[in-house]
């Protein structure tokens, strides 16, 4: 999976029932994408995601006027595109170090719009789930991009000592929902059930399919959802005290129809999440350059505040 959390767009075979499609709606959101994609050229922005995106929003267009394409392939060029847009704005914040008086708002607006692809799913009521329409991979992407964009925020938030003292029910939000949206990326693609019928010949290889982990952005996922737990322990305490509905929230948005205001444990998610990490780091991909020293610092720190 490719930084900028690419996939490629199939047809997907699904959605062909659906009388009228989701062009209406679809080309709402487009119109919005493309005045988004107007503003940041009017800025000038000159980056090669804005081209690719603004290329896949012009082969959009041409297939909805044409009104004969799947509403499968419509919705993953539609995801496609709200990929590389936000790509390119994120790097903008990243490399402004997320400036505080900003940032916030941008970092909902991108979670916001990344969150547009599966809510659109559910409005054009394909009678599909939205992973039979956009497909793993590009679920994974949207998710990954999301909670590795809270995680860059919070990152950055919680050096700012004076902002936390006085905004640490947003930042507890932040580390709620990025690590939601971290677990569930992890959620898309079941484990391999390796049986007599499954022969591999690398055992390792077999190893890591059957944890579920199919590329370094798994790997990364769990990582960062376990620091972000630490950091919310840290700062926040457990994270069961208090409900958090009527915070602003960083995404507004279900998280897989649930709701986002559900808070986890810090410590037993950083726990799992830091231990599988670990295992996985010395185990089959020992030697491969995966640093566990961090993680295994975390999980001490989990440990101690426990007792």
């Amino acid at each position: 999976m490719a930084a900028a959390g690419r996939a490629e767009a199939g047809d997907g075979g699904a959605g062909d029932a659906v009388p009228g499609g989701p062009v209406p709606a679809l080309r709402l959101r487009m119109a919005a994408l493309g005045r988004r994609l107007a503003a940041r050229g009017r800025a000038g922005g000159d980056d090669t995601f804005l081209a690719k995106g603004s290329a896949t929003l012009g082969k959009l267009e041409d297939l909805c006027n044409e009104g004969r394409e799947r509403p499968s392939m419509l919705l993953q060029l539609y995801t496609q595109a709200v990929l590389d847009i936000t790509y390119f704005e994120e790097n903008q914040l990243v490399d402004e170090d997320f400036p505080e008086e900003s940032s916030l708002q941008k970092v909902k607006e991108l979670t916001c719009i990344l969150s547009e692809p599966e809510d659109l799913v559910w409005e054009c009521n394909i009678n599909e789930e939205p992973i039979s329409i956009l497909g793993a991979e590009l679920l994974e992407c949207l998710y990954w991009r999301k909670g590795a964009l809270l995680y860059m925020y919070c990152h950055t938030a919680k050096e700012r000592h004076e902002w936390l003292r006085e905004n640490i029910a947003i930042f507890k939000k932040c580390l709620n929902d990025g690590v939601h949206y971290l677990v569930k990326m992890l959620s898309f693609r079941c484990p391999l059930q390796l049986n007599d019928d499954v022969s591999l010949q690398d055992k390792d290889t077999a190893r890591l399919l059957g944890e579920g982990i199919f590329s370094d952005t798994h790997l990364l996922a769990m990582m960062y959802s376990g620091e972000m737990c630490y950091w919310g322990l840290q700062h926040c305490g457990e994270g069961l005290q208090e409900a958090l509905e009527t915070i602003d929230s960083v995404s507004n948005r279900d998280l897989g129809r649930t709701s986002q205001s559900e808070l986890l444990c810090f410590r037993e998610t950083g726990r799992k999440m830091l231990t599988k990490y670990v295992a996985v780091c010395e185990g089959p991909l020992k030697g491969q350059g995966w640093n566990t020293t961090i993680a295994k610092q975390m999980l001490q720190y989990f440990a101690k505040s426990h007792n």
